[in-house]
């Protein structure tokens, strides 16, 4: 699997979580999510072949429980993700 083809199905994953939900609570919590696994997707992982961030595996792991509704597993790796690399998590 190419790096690019591993972009496009963590970008894929996030638009989904953000979709595939009913209910505000719920569509808050998908948009939150949604909202960090981008910022980790730009932000963080490792220099792929090309210099470019590729995501790790908990990375992608984390947009997929937000995808399957498993918002709280999701939102709670991707902001240790974020913090552990400085940033400032966005408002919920």
């Amino acid at each position: 699997m190419t790096r690019r083809m591993i972009w496009r199905i963590a970008a894929a994953l996030a638009a989904c979580a953000v979709l595939s939900t009913s209910g505000a609570a719920q569509s808050d919590d998908a948009a939150y999510c949604a909202q960090l696994a981008g910022l980790a997707l730009r932000y963080t992982g490792s220099a792929g072949g090309e210099g470019r961030l590729a995501p790790d595996l908990t990375t992608l792991g984390a947009i997929d429980d937000c995808n399957k509704g498993n918002f709280a597993a999701g939102i709670a790796v991707l902001e240790r993700k974020l913090r552990n690399n400085g940033f400032t998590l966005p408002k919920r």
